[in-house]
């Protein structure tokens, strides 16, 4: 799997990285079985960077990232955790939350020190607070040498200007803001972002499955008429004999600024065929025809969080 090179840290990372919200059932029930040969197939196939938090299954992600690599040789992988959203609408991003969810996460993890936290979806909260409190506390758990690095991650950019005009951090993580469809992290926030030399993480290529042949899930908040753009995007791909995933995926991990790109899923076939792909050529006949089928809804999304940091 080839990797670069994240921001000024001393981390390389496998430019497609696997995301552990699915193990935390965030889109399906699943199995232990399937957890297991996920995690395992992953770190067979280079895969070797993993992307959790406390939030995804409201721990049950951790618990059994952590049983899956009991056995495992910490040198041989990778691990961000995140802290501060513990549930739907429960957020605490106090100081001394940050000392509990940081020794919280490695008991559960069982991988003695933490790679990235990240401060996670800081949308919801007045980011006067991530700036004074949290980010602050976090260095401690840096210099205590609980973490190796630290950052944030959201959806809206705004919070990303926003945070980084008073502070500064090791990386952050965009969300469904680098897709065939919107390329906003790109356009508004990569270029900062490797000005100040802050190592750029992307999560959700798939756009929470809008490019995909899979049915959305209940909580999928993009207005009709990108949904309508992407079910014609996928047919047109599928009359061409491609998954749009597979071109939804190419597209990231062509993006030489993009150090990780995250993708999850609890089903070991799933990321055997990421895998394949990211080693085979993208169509670029085919992502013209599909960026012009996206072009009416370009960059359309959703508010998420407070008002103020949208």
């Amino acid at each position: 799997m080839q990797r670069r090179k994240l921001g000024n840290t001393q981390l390389e990372l496998p430019i497609l990285s696997f995301g552990a919200s699915s193990l935390g059932a965030e889109f399906r029930g699943v199995t232990l079985d399937e957890v297991f040969a996920s995690v395992k197939v992953a770190l067979e196939l280079g895969i070797d960077f993993i992307d959790t938090s406390p939030f995804y299954g409201r721990g049950m992600s951790e618990v059994l990232l952590g049983v899956a690599l009991k056995d495992v040789p910490r040198d041989s992988y990778q691990i961000c955790t995140k802290l501060g959203r513990f549930d739907l609408n429960h957020f605490d991003f106090s100081a001394r939350r940050v000392a509990e969810s940081v020794d919280v996460s490695l008991h559960r993890l069982g991988c003695g020190h933490l790679d990235i936290v990240l401060c996670h979806d800081i949308e919801f909260v007045p980011l006067q607070q991530i700036v004074d409190e949290t980010l602050p506390a976090l260095r401690k758990q840096q210099q205590a040498g609980k973490v190796r690095y630290i950052g944030f991650s959201g959806y809206p950019q705004k919070i990303f200007h926003k945070i980084l005009e008073q502070t500064t951090v090791d990386c952050v993580m965009s969300y469904n803001q680098y897709t065939l469809q919107n390329t906003r992290f790109a356009d508004e926030t990569i270029p900062l972002l490797k000005e100040k030399g802050v190592g750029v993480m992307n999560a959700g290529p798939f756009a929470a499955r809008l490019l995909t042949n899979s049915t959305l899930p209940a909580w999928f908040r993009d207005p009709q008429n990108v949904q309508q753009a992407a079910r014609r995007a996928a047919e047109h791909c599928s009359a061409k004999g491609v998954d749009i995933a597979q071109l939804a995926l190419q597209f990231c991990l062509l993006n030489e600024d993009i150090s990780a790109t995250v993708a999850g899923s609890a089903n070991p076939n799933n990321i055997r065929k990421w895998a394949e792909w990211a080693e085979q050529p993208i169509d670029h006949q085919l992502l013209d025809e599909v960026q012009q089928i996206f072009a009416p809804v370009k960059n359309v999304g959703h508010s998420e969080g407070l008002e103020e940091n949208n």
